[in-house]
């Protein structure tokens, strides 16, 4: 009989797609067939703290926040027999070699492992952690939010005192910023400044 592996999954999309909703519901759904999930974010995300919250309200403290330095081999291989799914939040934020150690895990473990993250940063430049799950990730799914203009929005603009910015670090979650979700014509001509096509 051939046992079918588990996959590492990335479910991705520009701010306010519903990507912590969408995780919250999967682990809903686990649990509610009596399956044990575990839920980890980057300890970089500061917002709720050592919880997710999503903008409708709903809000969970995670199992383990992920240092940026962090192995995380050991903290996986404790799951090993008392889990049925890996949930990442945020999952943008994590290194290049954590999102290896999800892959290799989903693999030798039959546990499926299922991120939820941006793509891109208010440049429009992939963040590491979505670069390596674009690479390796075994299924890819775009979640949708639209934009102020009715379009897909596709990009994560970043505010400062009101105002569209391209300056600053490419992680800023904290003070004054917020961020605004854009489709492509509405990023070039409001962050961008463009006008036209010469």
């Amino acid at each position: 009989r051939e046992v079918i592996m588990s996959k590492l999954y990335f479910r991705y999309g520009a701010m306010n797609c519903g990507k912590t909703t969408s995780l919250l519901q999967v682990a809903h759904n686990y649990e509610e067939r009596g399956m044990k999930v575990v839920l980890i974010k980057p300890s970089i995300d500061t917002k709720a703290n050592d919880s997710v919250s999503s903008r409708i309200g709903v809000e969970r403290k995670v199992d383990h926040l992920v240092s940026p330095e962090e192995n995380l081999k050991g903290y996986l291989n404790l799951l090993i027999g008392n889990t049925s799914c890996v949930l990442v939040d945020e999952a943008q934020f994590l290194s290049e070699s954590q999102v290896e150690e999800l892959f290799v895990f989903s693999k030798l473990t039959n546990i499926p492992v299922i991120c939820f993250g941006l793509r891109c940063d208010f440049r429009t430049n992939l963040f590491p952690g979505s670069k390596r799950l674009f690479e390796l990730a075994d299924e890819i799914e775009e979640l949708y939010t639209i934009c102020r203009c009715g379009r897909k929005a596709r990009f994560n603009a970043r505010i400062v005192n009101g105002e569209f910015t391209l300056d600053g670090d490419q992680v800023a979650i904290d003070g004054d910023v917020e961020y605004e979700s854009l489709c492509g014509k509405c990023y070039l001509t409001k962050v961008r400044k463009m006008k036209g096509w010469n």
